[in-house]
């Protein structure tokens, strides 16, 4: 592993721990030429899985793009990296469990329309306005009705309050 500062190729393990539910290690190093200290992932290589997308075009699988696309749904919510990086080790598991060389980009947007609410309803309602493709504020509303029956909540009318008493 070269250290990205000097590009030396010496360096030593200093922690391992593992991450992702036990699908990664992280490794904390250092560099023994100049001190650097960096973090690397280990991940089992899986056969490529082919993304099917809405339009028919076909692209392998990045969990990195899936990554990036749930930080941004959780951006400014106490949802952790870590616990990100769990979410989408479960659904990158769960893909490669199907046994299936390709996947539709659908079947992986409901798992994660699935298992987003339990990470942060504010996440989920920004992916699911990108995934759902909202045309107007009715069809939120709905996916929001959605979110309190799951929940058990049912609709309460606002509260009216009295003014100039």
């Amino acid at each position: 592993m070269k250290c990205h500062h000097c590009g030396s190729c010496e360096n030593k393990v200093i922690e391992s721990r593992d991450v992702a539910d036990g699908e990664a290690i992280r490794r904390r190093r250092e560099c023994l030429k100049c001190g650097h200290r960096f973090t690397t992932y280990e991940r089992l290589e899986r056969p490529s899985l082919v993304v099917v997308k809405r339009n028919g075009t076909r692209q392998l699988f990045s969990r990195e793009k899936l990554l990036a696309g749930l930080q941004h749904a959780c951006e400014k919510t106490p949802v952790t990296n870590l616990q990100l990086e769990s979410f989408v080790a479960q659904v990158e598991r769960a893909l490669y469990e199907r046994g299936e060389p390709e996947i539709s980009s659908t079947d992986i947007g409901e798992m994660i329309m699935e298992g987003l609410p339990k990470l942060s309803e504010v996440a989920y309602v920004r992916f699911a306005s990108v995934y759902r493709n909202f045309k107007d504020i009715t069809s939120f509303e709905k996916e929001l009705s959605r979110i309190r029956e799951n929940r058990g909540e049912t609709e309460k009318p606002a509260s009216k309050t009295s003014a100039g008493k």
